[in-house]
């Protein structure tokens, strides 16, 4: 039995496929409940196939096609909207499948084919505002730059007011029944869209402003993304995520990262972490930097006001996946944080100062008072300036939620 392509409307078809064998996304995410491919047929007068799949997961996709009979007649188009390898890595074998196949594409998409796949001619370049006519259906083009890589664009079918959106407005986590958000449960899905947002597109918020502004000038009926559900239901929900991730606009929460080896710093963090609860704050989350995954403590770090940071001294430096938390964290380029850090040492300082850099050069962080640096194992004194700290962290958020 060959998988079956699905519905969209009577003439577009999902034919993506899921991948729940993958364990890490680009080499660094992980998937605990995989990610899907998404891609698209248009079946008129003129045939598109919008994007492709990655290269391994190639079978479903030809499977899903074939189910729709197209071998009854030419493809005539292929759609790249946007050329990471999860959407592209098949343009290749499908080009040898229907060598007629003209490649639609901006001008660094195009180029982009020749340096990926050797791809050199049989393209229809398209610029911003440009329309290609199936018969039924009218797919315009706009582009949105680095959202979030330079060439992606976006494909709206002006006939069933369909956009397809390519990686904007996707998330994590494999389909699993359901492909539409009103088949399934969307609090998982918005979830693993917000992990999905600040680790993949979350650096790139400016251009997503500049990319919403566009869609919101559409009659958008179905958003039908590269990854996660189609949004059929209410795809205006999405597109008001996405503005609210990408104007830095948080929950009333602090998040509390540690690194620790022998558990002295650990105290430091649990401390701050009671006293920030016993001032008001609810959503409290705790990470060991060790331990949790890196995407879920900066998709936490984005949802929340927040942050407090506290780390033991490790070779006269900041303990190593601290010092990889805050790069992560400045090349995300976050705006409107409060932060709060702490550190210890034994025989060499080193921690602390490094944290002290991070909330000067690492982004938009307000630094809350005191900051405190330990030696060996916190003292009395120490306690006190942590519960103090988060003390000030509670307030100081509690007070820019109310401006």
């Amino acid at each position: 039995m060959m998988q079956q392509a699905i519905n969209v409307t009577d003439t577009i078809f999902w034919i993506g496929g899921n991948d729940r064998e993958t364990d890490l996304f680009e080499g660094l995410w992980q998937l605990p409940r995989g990610v899907a491919y998404n891609a698209y047929f248009i079946n008129d007068e003129k045939c598109a196939l919008i994007d492709t799949i990655k290269a391994d997961k190639l079978s479903p996709y030809i499977e899903r096609l074939v189910s729709i009979k197209p071998e009854e007649r030419k493809i005539d188009y292929l759609v790249v909207n946007h050329m990471e390898p999860d959407h592209s890595g098949s343009i290749a074998i499908l080009r040898k499948l229907f060598p007629e196949m003209k490649i639609v594409g901006n001008k660094k998409t195009i180029e982009m084919i020749g340096e990926f796949y050797g791809i050199t001619d049989g393209f229809v370049e398209v610029k911003e505002g440009d329309v290609l006519d199936l018969g039924y259906h009218k797919l315009a083009f706009a582009t949105i730059p680095m959202v979030h890589w330079p060439e992606s664009m976006v494909a709206f079918d002006t006939t069933e007011k369909i956009l397809f959106s390519t990686d904007a407005f996707g998330g994590f986590c494999a389909l699993e029944g359901g492909i539409f958000d009103d088949e399934l449960d969307m609090s998982l899905y918005e979830d693993e869209t917000l992990r999905y947002y600040a680790n993949i597109v979350g650096r790139y918020s400016a251009p997503t402003q500049k990319a919403i502004a566009k869609v919101r000038t559409l009659d958008v009926k179905i958003i039908c993304p590269a990854h996660g559900p189609i949004l059929r239901s209410d795809p205006k929900h999405i597109i008001d995520l996405y503005d609210k991730w990408s104007r830095h606009i948080t929950e009333t929460g602090v998040v509390v990262v540690y690194g620790s080896m022998y558990g002295n710093t650990k105290f430091m963090t649990d401390t701050i972490a009671r006293a920030i609860s016993e001032a008001g704050i609810k959503d409290v989350i705790i990470h060991d930097v060790s331990r949790s995954d890196m995407s879920c403590i900066v998709r936490d770090i984005w949802k929340y006001r927040g942050l407090v940071l506290g780390s033991c001294t490790y070779n006269t430096e900041l303990y190593p996946p601290m010092a990889s938390l805050c790069r992560s964290l400045k090349n995300k380029m976050m705006k409107n944080r409060i932060l709060g850090i702490c550190g210890s040492y034994s025989w060499s300082k080193g921690a602390l100062t490094e944290l002290q850099a991070f909330a000067e050069h690492g982004g938009d962080w307000k630094l809350i008072d005191p900051t405190i640096e330990v030696k060996s194992s916190p003292k009395e004194a120490d306690i006190e300036l942590c519960r103090a700290l988060g003390k000030n962290m509670a307030g100081a958020v509690l007070a820019a939620e109310r401006n």
